[in-house]
């Protein structure tokens, strides 16, 4: 994509209500309701491109691919059945990477645009903190502006995390960035993380060909998952040819000359050490804040565990100087960052912006699709709440037998007294749509009654959410 060069003319200084450091779903966001409110915004990104991580090297990328993998599994498997006849289909990757690429390019540009139409001055370099108030991008050509601000936000998310003793090519050892451009299936890729991320790519490259394996430091996948769920889900993409490592851990990659790559794996809890080949070793252990270069020490804006530190309104420990998304306290999620992203703009516009933590769902765009929201039955169980659970499964819907999507189920768990919902887990098809209508009813502190008496149509999958609900109260129909 070519670069624009939104820099304004190279003034000693430019005076602002607010600088943003970080144009991903958090940065964006939060630039565009502060000019809503009428504040003079500017932004600062150090990438060629509005965005940050997701639109660029990850959700948008990833899920482009996931669905472009998804269709070419169902042509090979599901469409005969359907009485669909196409032949053996054909994978064309050099395409199927266009597609990705114009997908992230049409939501990087229309968030250019969204900036421009709201007022927004962009600086496309590297940020540093001077002091509350003051800002100092660096351009690639070294040459560098002073922005003056009554406020900042630090909205610069998160990167990949590496592997100890691992160099990471982004050709043979990856993260999720080099795992979205490889320009051939791998025969053999091995997976370190059983993670969101690494099931999500893994699958990519599983349904159009690779062996994938998984090698996992925990007994089970999906950590903070509710159990019963990431239990149903291993065994969905052990069928689907996934072979998993679990209680592991990997001590050493070695790659070769020609390509590909020796993995040492040994017992989490120690004994004997074995070794694995593959063509592709993606990292994918989790992600780190990005704050390095961002001269927070010299602010004095207070750190721990990496993590910027900031009060229930965002505010960090330096009177001016504000945080949201990856960078802070709370799952790593885009729609989280984009949730504080309006809450703190409207802080900073003197109104009352707040995100409720306990209605932020998460969502796996596997084939099938997993979707959570509120508590797990275990994190219930460490807490002595007594709970009700409802399960319904997609076996039993009428739109799932017709799609051919039958596995999965919904689970809903809700106050044995009050009925008030505590947690939906959903694995099944669109589990990621079928989640909001969950999350809306919790928004609202609704009970699972509130939407068993909610009329659904029919037939629709969002009929199992229907039932599930029902099933607490052991009164559902259709099971």
């Amino acid at each position: 994509m070519v670069r624009r060069d939104f820099n304004r003319k190279l003034w000693p200084f430019m005076s602002y209500d607010l600088v943003i450091i970080g144009t991903g779903p958090g940065g964006y966001v939060a630039a565009i309701r502060a000019a809503q409110l009428g504040l003079k915004v500017a932004v600062v990104e150090k990438r060629k491109t509005f965005g940050g991580t997701c639109l660029n090297v990850g959700c948008i990328p990833s899920k482009a691919l996931l669905h472009a993998s998804e269709m070419f599994e169902e042509a090979s498997h599901t469409f005969p059945s359907l009485g669909v006849i196409v032949g053996t289909p054909k994978l064309d990757l050099k395409q199927m990477l266009v597609h990705k690429q114009e997908t992230v390019d049409a939501n990087v540009n229309g968030v250019a645009f969204l900036l421009k139409k709201n007022k927004i001055d962009p600086f496309m370099g590297t940020a540093s903190i001077q002091a509350a108030g003051k800002v100092v991008v660096t351009g690639d050509d070294g040459k560098t502006q002073e922005l003056e601000t009554k406020n900042i936000v630090i909205a610069t998310g998160s990167e990949a995390t590496g592997l100890p003793g691992v160099t990471i090519d982004e050709k043979t050892v990856v993260t999720s960035t080099g795992a979205l451009e490889l320009t051939a299936v791998p025969k053999e890729l091995l997976v370190v993380g059983a993670g969101v991320i690494g099931l999500e790519i893994g699958s990519v490259w599983s349904r159009l060909g690779a062996k994938v394996t998984v090698v996992e430091y925990l007994d089970r996948i999906l950590p903070g998952m509710d159990e019963e769920i990431a239990k149903q889900f291993s065994r969905i993409l052990q069928k689907q040819g996934f072979e998993f490592i679990l209680g592991s851990k990997v001590t050493k990659v070695e790659t070769g000359k020609k390509g590909g790559a020796t993995v040492t794996v040994e017992p989490a809890a120690g004994g004997e050490a074995k070794t694995l080949s593959a063509d592709i070793v993606l990292v994918a252990i989790g992600r780190r804040p990005n704050t390095d270069g961002l001269g927070l020490d010299g602010a004095g804006v207070a750190i721990e565990r990496g993590r910027v530190v900031i009060d229930d309104h965002f505010k960090t420990n330096v009177a001016g100087i504000y945080a949201i998304g990856d960078v802070v306290r709370g799952p790593m999620l885009a729609h989280k960052a984009e949730d504080e992203g309006v809450a703190v703009a409207e802080i900073i516009a003197g109104k009352a912006g707040h995100v409720n933590y306990d209605a932020i769902p998460s969502i796996i765009y596997t084939a099938p699709e997993v979707a959570a929201i509120g508590k797990t039955e275990e994190e219930l169980k460490a807490a002595g709440t007594a709970y009700k659970v409802g399960k319904f499964p997609f076996t039993a819907n009428a739109r799932s037998r017709a799609i051919r999507h039958t596995e999965g189920f919904v689970k809903f768990l809700a106050d044995a007294t009050t009925d008030r919902v505590l947690g939906c887990h959903i694995i099944g098809p669109h589990a990621g749509d079928l989640i909001a209508e969950v999350t809306v009813l919790m928004e609202f502190g609704g009970s699972s009654e509130d939407l068993a008496r909610t009329c659904h149509a029919h037939p629709t999958l969002s009929e199992a959410v229907k039932e599930a609900a029902m099933a607490v109260d052991k009164r559902q129909i259709h099971m």
